[in-house]
């Protein structure tokens, strides 16, 4: 196993886009839920990603891998990654808000860290870790308000799904760092998952789905259909891969702190939302959380004592 190193400049620079990448995604699948199912969603998600990326392979010249061991582990991937908790959500967000459901997603990395301590040998738990990843919890918290978890309480089958999907994904971000030992480039691994959930869900979308009798979605859920493939999938898993690549599972899942900071920014910016003085508690602590994950500026100081 190659040796995980602490965030540098570009892979945070990376863990901001990705966060604003995937912060749509909730807002994306929100509105395109008014004219698709759920599964049809995930099905046009991974397949039109997986052409992008593919077709990005083929333009690049980079080839795909041939390696049944690899395609093997990009089954596995596809699973963890894609399928399972794609679907989750989608369905999830049937019966509650986008910010409950990027709220729920927060906790991730402490799903991730418990993970990561059991199944690997250098990204286990230590005080550092512990504290930022509740200080991170406790500021999503804040920063989408607790009375979302009240307007959500009737809908627990939503919230369990979410919750499904956060240890579905903190079991990917552990099992995805086996590509950089077995010489998968990040955009391959990004192809090959999403091509190994394309053939997972294609039978099961064909059977419990008659695509040929739906009729023609409107502009807004088609256009949201495609932000999620080509922004949320595509390009946020050349992110996703080359983060994880280099700093490991427990960093690049930080992002799902970040997400609903994104989603918050964006709406006031373009929504002429208002920004609240939770907003800024929220951010502080969420800085705070991520500053003791990293773990540098703490060790920093207390040599300096």
């Amino acid at each position: 196993m190659s040796q995980i190193r602490a965030m540098g400049a570009l892979e945070w620079g990376f863990l901001g886009l990705l966060s604003i990448l995937w912060g749509g995604s909730f807002f994306f699948i929100k509105v395109a839920l008014a004219a698709f199912h759920p599964l049809a969603i995930v099905f046009f998600r991974i397949c039109i990603g997986a052409i992008l990326l593919v077709g990005f392979l083929r333009i690049t010249g980079i080839p795909l891998p041939r390696s049944r061991p690899v395609w093997g582990a990009f089954l596995v991937m596809g699973l963890l990654n894609n399928v399972i908790p794609f679907s989750l959500i989608t369905w999830g967000q049937q019966f509650i808000s986008a910010g409950l459901a990027s709220l729920l997603n927060a906790s991730t990395p402490f799903f991730t860290v418990i993970v990561a301590h059991l199944f690997t040998k250098d990204e286990k738990l230590n005080l550092y870790k512990i504290s930022g990843i509740l200080l991170g919890f406790f500021g999503v918290a804040v920063l989408i308000g607790f009375e979302s978890l009240r307007r959500g309480h009737n809908a627990v089958w939503g919230e369990l799904a979410i919750l499904g999907a956060t240890i579905s994904y903190a079991f990917a971000g552990t099992w995805g760092r086996r590509f950089k030992t077995m010489g998968v480039l990040p955009l391959q691994t990004a192809a090959g998952q999403l091509l190994c959930s394309n053939i997972v869900l294609l039978p099961v979308f064909l059977f419990i789905r008659n695509p040929w009798s739906t009729p023609f979605p409107s502009y807004y859920p088609l256009g949201a259909l495609l932000g999620l493939s080509f922004l949320s999938t595509a390009l946020a898993y050349v992110l996703y891969f080359r983060i994880l690549s280099t700093s490991g599972a427990t960093n690049v899942l930080l992002v799902t702190f970040l997400l609903p900071v994104t989603s918050i920014l964006l709406g006031i910016l373009f929504l002429g939302e208002t920004f609240q003085l939770r907003h800024g508690i929220g951010m502080a602590l969420i800085g705070a959380g991520l500053v003791a994950i990293d773990g540098r500026l703490l060790r920093k100081r207390t040599k300096e004592r």
